[in-house]
């Protein structure tokens, strides 16, 4: 931006004069060359320092400064410093009215009479010479305090009047400065404000205010912020203080700037009511007198436009100030639209131009300043197309270096403003395209009123660069083309004058030939690279491609210079990222000038080494394919290596081949010691010749090979297109080789086909790995090395096969490894088989035979490994078991031995199943090795690498097979439990025995009798040898007796044998006891045993396998809960006229509710016996967990099945009803008399699991338990 005034590009803001605030005399000021400034004692030589430095650190003159805030530009003056006067004559004279300003193109002395736009020094003149604000700063007189001599000396009255005499007389010297002061400022409409300094003892006199208001009026001050007073403070105590001075003066200076506004705007109006006329011809005709012209109007709408433009900037208004701009801006096309207005080359011409420019940046700046990028470069393109082709009216077009420099220039202005802004705020836009669900194929029509989708998104899918603000390095590197194509020009222009032909020069060209034009390109493309550095993804590998070409711009322009050791260390880094992503459209002219700086600094050895690989590129001048090779030749012929005794070598690795090389194994792969053919080509560029480059010698390097293949060069007077050297057999352990001689001549694409055969005793990789070519010549010895494998294009590679020497042919190879062959061992041939009775049983120990069999010619070693798969079935523990070793998933390296052919080994596995039926797998590894024989014991102690290497190409292979076992449960068990409730006698509530931790408590449990039935499932019979309970009593439940308990053993039924179908069954009882609070709905009673099965399998030839051991534990407890019953007690017989006993228990089983209990025995059911006994009653109120017992006695009177006497027990207790909860029906009538109490008959007490009850039994009730009508009773006679 150095190229414009700074003036007419910075950012303006309020303009605020500070005075009083000189530097003191004592200290030096920061520009001098003293020594250390002494630090200052006074207290208000430190303010004025601090005030100096706060104040200019508020806001700097810069280009680039969005923020909006209150602040001003300082600039500090003297406290008499004059404002430059608004009119050439005095106020009072009588035609100042009529007068205009020193700088109006209407005053004869301006520089810019009679027809200039504006200058630069109008902007100057408002930005340091006319303030909108003036802040004074004035030591406010402080008598100096008087000594007492003692402190009860009285108040001098005599002292006090003199104190305040010489206070108002300073006050009024003070106040009348401040009037002239003010006086100067009225006349310019600038706010006047004072700060009086004074000390902090001074702020508490009281009579300060009366002085302050004194001085107020004295001077004519405003009532507004006019007048501040300030003590020595701290620092940040005086940052707050300028900050609020500055809030305080920021409207008055707003209103200042609104004011020439409005001037300027009256004026504007009164000129824009003339009509602008263009000169005619014929006043045309008069030109060439060059008669100076009064500035147009469409010149007053530019110059009030700007002025106005200028004042919204000062006050912060960016959209008023962008609107203005644009108004001159527009005008001032109009007026380079007509070369009557402007004619082109005059003085007048170049100013308007420089303030288009500017006026085109600040427009620009604004539109950033709110984000609108678009808006912004918009702009800038149509600002260079507009004065573009005005530029080709005045006869400034595209073939002068004029037009590029201007070009150039408009670019690198636009870069350093956003440089500028990206420092500060400005954030670029991204141009990536965004991802959208919105189906692409539908037309733009439907895509326009889709709602929520919006349609310039969609375009932005794909957008032209030019349309779309980029990062500044971008226009850094337009600006460094543009200068280029200047320099262009400029040559031209120089040899056309050389040349003496007939150009027209323009008026710069002497003032360009100062220009150091390679210096400009040089520096701009270096701002270039740093900022495409700077932002370019983080996601890239290394420098970008834009990047690297602007890198290789710049050594251009260093090769241009002269200085070519910086363009070769520029070329060094570029060609590497060239050459790995095989950009050779653009290495090769990269080459080509390195090759010219290797020329021009003398390295030969470069020199060499580019041209190697430029003969891997086609030639930059096809009309002569021989002149790499020429130059070649020349530099080998011309020179001397520096080292005779030891080869350059040119390294092409990663660079373009100069042969099209390939490699091609005909087989895949092969045995130990079986040949496998291979072909190696070499083809010659067709586009540049090398015949007369001097190979002397091809080396082949194979795998594993220490000693390569040599071919040496041996004229031939033979030519042809494609030729064989046979290399013969070459075997993988030969060190020497012989040499070969061939003719290492290529012609215009021409092929050597290298063929021979390879072999190997170990298992190895056979392949190429590299190809050396020698170039030997004057004592030079060139080592080129090569990829075996490479294209000089990027046509797909496909393997060819030389089947046919004359004529050529060629055989595709289309496996997609051709490149090498693997070299195997041969298959071992080996026959494994498996011997079990399938299917395994669970809990048994289950043998597997496993026969290997050597079917091969030769002796082996076996060792055997077994793996026993995971299974997804729950509960399931499974392993294996092989000699010693157990394991529930591997076992590892079980050596069989050295097995001779037709010889079979077996080994057995056992294998355990526990927990679910289901298919177990187990994968069995059969390793198999040959033996070599080794008669030297010596060799067992060979080094550790030799080892190593024997181990790797071992003559091992290993078989794999699955085994399959079905599982299944050989014995299948049935239980069913029913429960009794507990006949003993409940203890008493206090009864001590209750607390003992031994004692049983059965209120709330009773019996469980558990059955269990047993069936043999399996295929295969088994032996049953014993059926024990294993008792594991708990504190919940106890096992009673059990029915495999067996007194005498000759009355045991085991050992037996039984097939599948059959059955066996076993019973227990079992005694639980429940906590008071214990729900066992969701926590059952552990099962206190298991019964434990001994059994073992009948095999098919009636022998008895291993014994296994099956355990089923018993199971849950879930016994259903009381809350109140009653249990009657009858015997199941009675003999006539012979007294029974019938007794009736009645149960509270709730653990918190208590129980009013009536029994009631119906009459009517009283015919069969004679009843002695309670007929109707109350019980006694029963406590949770006690009982109450009623006895009747009975006489039969009748034989037979009688009926008993009906009992009815009734809970008169308002509750939830029992019958209800428990699922039985309620009988009604019994319903307003109270709850109706279950009555038991303990002759048929069973009851199920809860579990196990259906929803009909719930709902019905217990079938077993409740009885439809009375028990029956057998009377005998």
């Amino acid at each position: 931006m150095n190229s414009y005034p700074p003036e007419l590009l910075a950012q303006l803001a309020p303009v605020m004069f500070i005075a009083g605030l000189d530097v003191p005399p004592t200290i030096a000021t920061p520009g001098s060359p003293t020594a250390a400034v002494p630090k200052p004692q006074d207290a208000f030589q430190v303010l004025t320092l601090r005030l100096r430095e706060a104040l200019l650190a508020q806001r700097k003159v810069a280009i680039w400064q969005p923020e909006k805030k209150k602040s001003f530009q300082v600039i500090l003056v003297d406290k008499d410093v004059k404002f430059p006067p608004r009119k050439l004559v005095a106020s009072d004279d009588p035609q100042y009215s009529a007068a205009h300003s020193p700088l109006s193109p209407l005053t004869p002395t301006s520089p810019l009479h009679p027809d200039g736009l504006i200058a630069p020094i109008w902007i100057r003149k408002h930005t340091s010479l006319v303030p909108s604000v003036f802040v004074l700063f004035l030591r406010i007189f402080e008598y100096p305090p008087h000594v007492s001599r003692t402190p009860l000396d009285l108040p001098d009255a005599e002292k006090e009047r003199e104190r305040e005499a010489e206070e108002r007389r300073k006050d009024s010297e003070l106040a009348a400065d401040v009037a002239q002061r003010k006086k100067i400022t009225n006349e310019r409409g600038i706010k006047l404000t004072v700060v009086l300094m004074a000390s902090r003892k001074m702020l508490d006199d009281p009579s300060l205010d009366a002085r302050l208001t004194f001085i107020r009026r004295q001077s004519g001050l405003d009532s507004r912020a006019a007048l501040f007073v300030l003590s020595p403070v701290s620092p940040s105590e005086l940052n707050e203080f300028v900050r609020s001075l500055q809030q305080a003066l920021y409207e008055p200076a707003l209103e200042y700037y609104t004011a020439h506004s409005k001037r300027v705007r009256r004026k504007r109006n009164r000129h824009s009511q003339n009509v602008s006329t263009h000169t005619n011809p014929s006043a045309a005709l008069g030109g060439g007198l060059n008669i100076a012209r009064p500035l147009r109007p469409e010149g007053w709408t530019v110059r009030y436009e700007y002025k106005m433009a200028c004042f919204a900037e000062f006050r912060g208004e960016d959209e008023v100030a962008l609107k203005h701009y644009q108004d001159a801006y527009e005008m001032l096309i109009i007026m380079f639209g007509s070369t009557a207005i402007l004619p082109p080359r005059t003085k007048r011409w170049a100013e308007a131009k420089v303030l288009a420019d500017c006026i085109n940046i600040k427009i620009v700046k604004l539109y950033l300043y709110n984000n609108e990028h678009a808006l912004a470069l918009s702009h800038h393109n149509t600002h260079i197309r507009q004065f573009g082709d005005f530029s080709r009216g005045w006869g400034i077009g595209e073939e002068t270096f004029e037009f590029w420099s201007w070009i150039a220039r408009q670019h690198r202005v636009l870069a350093e403003l956003l440089e500028q802004g990206t420092r500060s705020t400005l954030v670029l836009p991204t141009h990536k395209p965004t991802a959208s669900n919105i189906n692409l194929s539908q037309s733009q029509q439907t895509l326009r009123t889709t709602p929520g989708v919006e349609y310039d998104t969609l375009r932005s899918l794909g957008i032209n660069p030019s349309h779309a603000l980029q990062h500044p390095g971008f226009y850094y590197y337009v600006a460094a083309r543009c200068t280029e194509m200047r320099r262009r020009r400029f040559l031209a222009a120089v040899d056309a004058e050389l040349t003496q032909k007939p150009i027209a020069l323009s008026p710069g060209f002497t003032n360009e030939k100062k220009v150091e034009h390679l210096a400009i390109i040089n520096e701009l493309y270096t701002k270039s690279y740093e900022l495409f550095k700077k932002h370019s993804p983080a996601s890239n590998q290394g420098q970008g491609r834009l990047t690297l070409w602007i890198a290789y711009r710049i050594a251009q322009t260093y090769y241009e210079s002269g200085k070519f050791d910086m363009a070769v260390r520029f070329f060094e880094r570029i060609a590497k990222t060239y050459r790995r992503e095989k950009w050779n459209s653009m290495l090769l002219p990269l080459l080509s000038t390195w090759y010219a700086c290797a020329q021009q600094l003398g390295d030969v050895e470069l020199s060499i080494k580019l041209l190697v690989e430029m003969l891997g590129h086609d030639s930059v001048d096809s009309d002569d394919p021989s002149s790499l090779e020429e130059d070649l030749i020349a530099v080998l012929r011309s020179t001397v290596p520096s080292s005779p005794d030891e080869p350059l070598v040119v390294d092409l690795v990663e660079a373009q081949p100069i042969f099209d090389s390939a490699v091609v194994f005909w087989s895949p792969e092969v045995k130990v010691g079986e040949h496998a053919a291979f072909q190696l080509s070499l083809m010659a560029p067709s586009s540049i010749t090398i015949a007369s480059v001097p190979f002397s010698r091809l080396a082949i390097h194979f795998a594993h090979h220490e000693s390569p293949i040599i071919v040496e060069h041996e004229p031939s007077e033979i030519e042809s297109t494609v030729s064989v050297v046979n290399l013969g057999h070459i075997k993988h352990s030969d060190s020497n080789q012989p040499v070969f001689k061939a003719n290492l001549r290529w012609q215009r694409g021409s092929v050597i086909v290298f063929t021979g055969s390879m072999s190997s005793e170990v298992p190895a990789v056979l392949k190429v790995t590299s190809i050396v070519l020698v170039v030997e010549d004057n004592g030079w010895k060139l080592e080129i090395p090569f990829e075996p494998h490479s294209k000089r294009s990027a046509s797909s590679s496909v393997g060819r096969w030389l089947s046919s020497v004359n004529p050529p042919k060629f055989i595709p190879i289309q496996r997609e490894e051709y490149r090498s062959t693997t070299v195997k061992h041969r298959a071992h041939h080996l026959k494994a088989r498996f011997h079990h009775n399938a299917p395994a049983y669970l809990d048994e120990d289950y043998p597997i035979e496993i026969e290997v069999t050597n079917t091969d010619t030769c002796d082996l070693d076996v060792i055997i490994s077994f793996l026993l798969q995971p299974t997804e079935i729950d509960d399931a523990v499974n392993w294996i078991v092989v000699e010693d070793q157990r394991s529930s998933s591997l076992i590892k390296g079980i050596h069989l031995g050295i097995v001779g052919p037709g010889i079979s080994v077996t080994k057995t596995m056992h294998l355990f199943n526990t927990g679910a039926g289901g298919d177990r797998m187990v994968d069995v590894s059969i390793q198999t090795s040959t033996i070599v024989d080794d008669d030297d014991d010596s060799k067992e102690e060979e080094e550790e690498e030799e080892e190593i290497h024997q181990a790797s190409t071992r003559d091992t292979m290993e078989h794999l097979k699955m085994l399959v076992i079905p599982t299944v449960n050989p014995i299948q068990v049935t239980q069913s439990v029913a429960y009794r409730r507990a006949l003993d006698p409940w203890s008493g509530l206090a009864d001590l025995q209750t607390f003992d931790e031994s004692f049983w408590d059965h209120r709330r449990g009773g019996e469980a009798l558990v059955t269990v039935s047993m069936a043999c499932v399996g295929p295969s019979s088994l032996r049953i040898e014993s059926v024990d309970l294993d008792r594991r009593d708990n504190q919940h439940a106890k096992i009673i007796d059990s029915s495999t308990e067996v007194i005498d053993e000759n009355m045991s039924e085991f050992p037996a044998e039984y097939i599948g179908g059959d059955e066996f069954c076993a019973s227990c009882r079992i005694s639980f006891a429940l906590e008071d609070d214990q729900d066992v709905t969701q926590d059952a009673l552990e099962g206190p045993g298991r019964y434990v099965v001994t059994w073992c399998r009948v095999l098919q030839n009636g022998e008895h396998g291993s014994k296994a051991t099956s355990y089923f534990p018993l199971p849950p407890l879930r016994p259903p809960m009381d809350d109140l019953v009653a249990l009657l007690d009858v015997p199941p017989k009675a003999t006539l006229h012979v007294p029974v006993s019938l007794a009736l228990t009645i149960r509270n089983y709730h653990p918190t509710r208590s129980a009013n209990v009536t029994v009631h025995l119906e009459p009517d059911s009283l015919e069969a016996f004679v009843v002695s006994g309670i007929r109707n009653g109350r019980v006694p109120i029963l406590l949770p967990g006690s009982e109450e017992k009623l006895v009747w006695r009975m006489i039969p009177i009748e034989c037979g099945y009688v009926k008993l006497p009906r009992i009815k027990v009734i809970d008169r207790r308002k509750a939830i009803p029992v019958s209800q909860s428990s699922g039985e029906p309620v009988v009604a009538s019994d319903a307003s008399a109270g709850d109706l109490v279950k009555v038991v008959d303990l002759r048929h007490d069973t009851r199920q699991d809860v579990s196990t009850r259906t929803d009909s039994e719930s709902v019905h009730g217990d079938e077993v338990e409740q009885w439809e009508g009375p028990g029956t009773i057998l009377v005998l006679p």
